[in-house]
């Protein structure tokens, strides 16, 4: 036995480089846009979950500016004691009038929202059914609760149903648990079909739609306003650090569950308050969408474009339905390869390796947002060929 006591973490970070996994951080050097300054270069930014272009809109700039002059920094307190400020439940209300739901609690993350949610709906006694791609803040969130976790195949309504009729009978209640979108994927849950499956046996429902605020839906409400489902699905987890821009998470669905979360949900109960400038910011996106939908087209019209140029240069685009394109390489060291190269000729968009996505499945992430322009679009997918070319991906 080694008497260093911090040898472990050398021989696994070793393994990490070995492997090509080890995760190297860029440093961004300017607001996230179409455009940015990272490590010092200008380039074309395909990597940012910016989907509407807001994270350096004016408006929610001079939101966030005039909420720091009234309201402060920071609330300073936990939302129970003294931190829920006139901003916040503004903020809750304005939400849930948008995705059409009787009520919704604001949180510091959307990471955070679903660890907030689980748990209070589940414990020992209860089974949760879990799509097996389902985002890390799900599995974490999931665990914590100490429920029983069945894992169901990836968007298999006939399996899910399989699931929950062998092991329901076995546990108190169940909890019906999928991503709206894929993060990695960019495929979209087949949430209809799923939500009747549910109510059949009476399970819980509820979908993260950290990928799907803004993206789907009418003006970007959402999946279950993209599949009708309003005041049937029990409980949407969004965040507000994707398409809104900003930062933040939201629980929102039936009131009745909304209301028990909040005195029941550890994250709300034990950490600080949003922040005034983050909370007026989130407002303002608001104010946007529900004003024009021409953001939410214009991302749809440029992840068209961009996707099917891809696939016509011959990149393997795997089974993305939405803005989300993964440029499927499989060899993590070829992925990272990629991306260095993309890097040094104009383009930034990371490479995604295990344990990001399953081991064999390496990738190229193209996040397409409103900000690009066609003339931005036609230079990265001319940079794509390049290096698909030089690299042996395409001919």
């Amino acid at each position: 036995m080694s008497n260093d006591k911090l040898d472990f973490i050398r021989a696994d970070m070793a393994a990490l480089r070995e492997s090509n996994l080890l995760i190297t951080l860029r440093t961004m050097d300017s607001p996230a846009d179409a455009w940015m300054v990272v490590d010092g270069r200008r380039v074309l930014n395909f990597c940012t979950n910016n989907y509407l272009g807001l994270a350096n809109h004016p408006r929610l700039k001079a939101a966030a500016i005039a909420a720091v002059e009234q309201w402060g920094v920071g609330p300073a307190a936990v939302r129970s004691i003294a931190g829920t400020q006139a901003l916040h439940v503004e903020l809750e209300r304005r939400l849930a009038e948008f995705k059409h739901v009787e009520d919704a609690l604001y949180l510091q993350s959307g990471f955070l929202a679903n660890q907030a949610a689980i748990g209070p709906l589940v414990g020992k006694e209860d089974v949760i059914f879990s799509d097996r791609l389902n985002h890390a803040s799900i599995i974490d969130g999931a665990r914590l609760s100490g429920a029983k976790i069945v894992v169901y195949e990836h968007c298999d309504v006939a399996d899910a149903e399989a699931k929950i009729r062998e092991h329901l009978p076995n546990y108190r209640r169940g909890l019906l648990i999928t991503d709206g979108v894929f993060s990695m994927d960019g495929d979209i849950a087949p949430l209809d079909k799923l939500s009747a499956v549910a109510e059949q046996y009476g399970v819980l429902t509820m979908v993260d739609d950290a990928h799907g605020e803004g993206v789907l839906g009418r003006g970007g409400r959402g999946i279950v306003d993209h599949f009708g489902l309003h005041g049937v699905f029990d409980l949407e987890i969004g965040t507000l650090s994707k398409a809104f821009g900003v930062v933040g998470g939201v629980i929102a669905g039936k009131r009745a569950i909304v209301d028990y979360l909040r005195q029941k949900a550890r994250p709300f109960l034990f950490s600080s308050a949003v922040t005034p400038a983050d909370t007026a910011a989130c407002l303002a996106a608001v104010d946007l969408l529900e004003e024009s939908e021409a953001l939410v087209a214009r991302l749809w019209e440029n992840a068209r474009y961009f996707k099917a140029g891809m696939q016509q240069l011959g990149f393997d685009t795997g089974r993305s339905e939405t803005p989300i394109v993964p440029v499927m390489l499989g060899d993590a060291g070829l992925a990272k390869e990629f991306s260095r190269r993309l890097f040094e000729a104009g383009v930034f968009a990371m490479a995604l390796g295990f344990p990001t996505v399953p081991r064999g499945l390496a990738r190229i992430r193209v996040m397409n947002t409103a900000a690009h322009t066609q003339a931005d679009l036609d230079q990265g997918l001319a940079i794509f060929a390049q290096v698909g070319r030089d690299l042996g991906v395409i001919q």
